[in-house]
């Protein structure tokens, strides 16, 4: 039965009803923000991690919990302070005075949603701490290693604007995360709707499972199923050289980048109900995948020019191979 769960799929209706109940209680808590929402979403389908870059007081951290709590998992949250250690992160070894053995005590990153909120805060030591965990899934304490949890999801919020007592993600770090995505001010509708709603009660504490862990496998394996023609691999290779290659980018996308670009194309494919990638699903995810790996040349940045600028010109100009559209 568990090697059944880890291969079964979904027909394009039940994957359809499943994301639909997702994006629907996400919707309940966070108001307005229903592309955002589907960005987290295709990032979890796509078995990828996810930083959530504003100012405070937007709604990030209750995204992140709104999205966990739909699926019937293990949820952890890790307040990053500039004295988390860690070991705080991945666990420790404790010395057993009875069976004169260390055991290992695993930490918060041991589950299948870990929240790191204000990850910024924490040393690079500490960051560093989760560069194996996010790539390899998997933690190494003491020379033992140790797998982590099936799904597995990193979703993190720093904010961009405050500076003292924080340290930037390095480009490792930021490397590993599928997406970033800013969360905006809501609209006057939906900053009304939030004001008459969250009076006496938080939405998020009526937020149920609405997928079980089984359910969300099924997801993520009906996405690993989409098919991506060549011209479409051509496309999205096109599009990383692209990057390396434009006069205002210092460091382009990495290799790694472009497999979770094409992941992250899969997944919004099959939101599409669609069984095949199309250039279209590359250009919905490319500036949430790409923008925050490039490092722009200082004289671009004094001209006001973005890194999501960048990859919008770059969607613009690069051509698409003939047979790509199916």
């Amino acid at each position: 039965m568990e090697s059944a769960t880890q291969t079964e799929t979904l027909s394009a209706n039940d994957f359809g009803r499943s994301c639909g109940r997702i994006l629907g209680a996400i919707g309940t808590v966070i108001d307005g923000k229903a592309a955002v929402a589907r960005t987290a979403l295709t990032v979890l389908l796509a078995q990828g991690h996810l930083l959530l870059e504003d100012v405070p007081g937007v709604g990030k951290t209750m995204l992140a919990k709104t999205l966990a709590r739909t699926v019937d998992c293990s949820v952890s949250r890790i307040q990053f302070t500039p004295d988390l250690l860690p070991s705080d992160v991945t666990g420790v070894s404790i010395y057993n005075q009875d069976t004169h053995q260390f055991e290992f005590r695993p930490g918060p990153v041991f589950a299948n949603i870990v929240i790191g909120d204000e990850i910024n805060r924490a040393s690079a030591k500490t960051q560093s701490a989760l560069l194996e965990c996010m790539e390899e899934h998997q933690v190494t304490v003491d020379g033992g290693t140790y797998a982590l949890d099936d799904p597995f999801m990193v979703i993190a919020t720093q904010n961009p604007i405050e500076l003292e007592g924080t340290f930037p993600l390095p480009e490792a770090q930021r490397d590993r995360f599928m997406a970033r995505v800013s969360m905006g001010y809501p609209d006057t509708a939906a900053e009304l709707t939030m004001l008459e709603s969250h009076q006496s009660r938080s939405p998020l504490d009526e937020v149920r499972p609405v997928v079980t862990a089984a359910e969300l496998l099924a997801l993520v394996n009906t996405v690993k199923a989409v098919y991506a023609s060549d011209p479409v691999k051509e496309y999205v290779v096109a599009l990383g050289q692209a990057t390396r290659e434009h006069p205002d980018v210092r460091l382009g996308a990495s290799p790694r980048s472009l497999l979770q670009l094409l992941r992250a194309a899969k997944a919004e494919a099959a939101l599409n109900a669609r069984d095949f990638v199309l250039p279209d699903d590359v250009a919905a995810v490319c500036s949430s995948v790409l923008a925050h790996r490039l490092l722009l040349h200082r004289r671009a940045e004094v001209a006001g020019t973005t890194e999501t600028d960048v990859v919008d010109a770059l969607l613009a100009r690069v051509p698409v191979r003939a047979g790509a559209r199916g």
